[in-house]
């Protein structure tokens, strides 16, 4: 069957071979392919070290004389919200349709593959598009890739070169040389690297608990820069592990005391919660499995109490949520998701 339109989804962290046997052939099929690039405007990281633009430049330099047959769209991660992430891609998609003059009559259609049984699930979410499910070239998995990229070692550069495009080995090496984003990613990766090797020990892999608090007060939230890795240098809400003698409130309470200072009494603060949410999205931290439990503390008037950094927050400050909605590719983990469940209606 051959189709007007081929959607490609995918993270292309980085685009590699088997991306591009995928591409290949949905340029076989279709006139054109509309690439998807997700988790766009999340902070540089060693799952996500590359943004969507560059991302895009990767993937055009890869499919050569054919880029002009693409449409390549960056898409949002909606960790909490699935339908909100269908929701986004269906709008994508259509408006890149209305953009490029397709007809009513457009044939549209789905390319993928269920590579482990699970990150394949979304493919069922478009039953309005046929799917071409397709096996692209066994190579090293983005994951693996990055890993070598990010290890210092001069020699993992050849299994890097060996498994992607040879216009994205050269931006990989670019990066690598002349991106002050590289060492703090290396730094970055040799941290998580020892954080679990500390637990490789253990009988069963561990599961954490930690706690944070959403703290709003007269139309600002309360966030802290880190000061340490992994996230160095990234804004995140006040909060840290539960102890093994406190309870999930009483840790988020402690946390934003040592992190902020904040002149709030904690009775008064367990007299403003508006809210409470499990988070436990499997892939919310690098560090391992991690479930979070966040409240929601709301003031909505009155002066913003003095607050001051301690701890591990390099800095802490009262920012408007309008601006703090702007500043996802800023934020730590799924804080954002985080924060954007809270307040992103209000």
């Amino acid at each position: 069957m051959r189709f007007d339109y081929l959607v490609l989804i995918g993270r292309f962290q980085p685009f590699h071979n088997g991306h591009q046997s995928v591409l290949k052939h949905a340029l076989r099929i279709a006139d054109k392919v509309i690439v998807l690039t997700g988790s766009a405007g999340q902070p540089r990281t060693i799952r996500n070290p590359f943004n969507a633009s560059e991302r895009a430049v990767m993937i055009r330099e890869a499919a050569g004389s054919d880029a002009d047959r693409l449409i390549v769209r960056p898409l949002r991660d909606h960790l909490y919200n699935d339908t909100l992430w269908v929701s986004e891609v269906q709008g994508l998609v259509n408006e890149a349709l209305a953009n490029d003059g397709a007809s009513e009559k457009a044939t549209v259609g789905l390319i993928g593959r269920d590579k482990d049984g699970a990150t394949g699930t979304y493919l069922a979410a478009f039953p309005q598009w046929p799917l071409v499910d397709v096996q692209h070239t066994e190579v090293l998995s983005a994951t693996e890739l990055r890993t070598w990229l990010f290890s210092g070692d001069e020699g993992a550069l050849l299994m890097v070169k060996a498994n992607v495009p040879a216009p994205v080995f050269g931006m990989l090496e670019a990066f690598r040389a002349s991106s002050p984003a590289y060492g703090q990613l290396a730094r970055e990766q040799a941290f998580i690297q020892t954080y679990r090797q500390s637990w490789a020990a253990a009988p069963y892999p561990p599961t954490f608990v930690t706690a944070d608090a959403v703290v709003v007060h007269s139309g600002h939230v309360l966030l802290v820069r880190r000061r340490a890795e992994p996230g160095r240098g990234l804004w995140a809400l006040p909060g840290g592990f539960v102890n093994q003698n406190e309870t999930v409130l009483a840790a988020a309470i402690r946390e934003l005391n040592e992190e902020t200072r904040l002149k709030v009494p904690p009775a008064v603060l367990r007299g403003s919660i508006k809210a409470r949410q499990v988070f436990d999205h499997p892939e919310r931290s690098l560090r391992g499995r991690t479930i979070t439990h966040a409240f929601h503390f709301n003031f909505p008037a009155g002066e913003l109490p003095r607050v001051r950094a301690a701890d591990d927050a390099d800095k802490v400050r009262w920012t408007p949520v309008s601006e703090a909605m702007l500043m996802e590719e800023q934020f730590f983990e799924d804080h954002f998701h985080i924060l954007e469940h809270f307040v992103g209606g209000i």
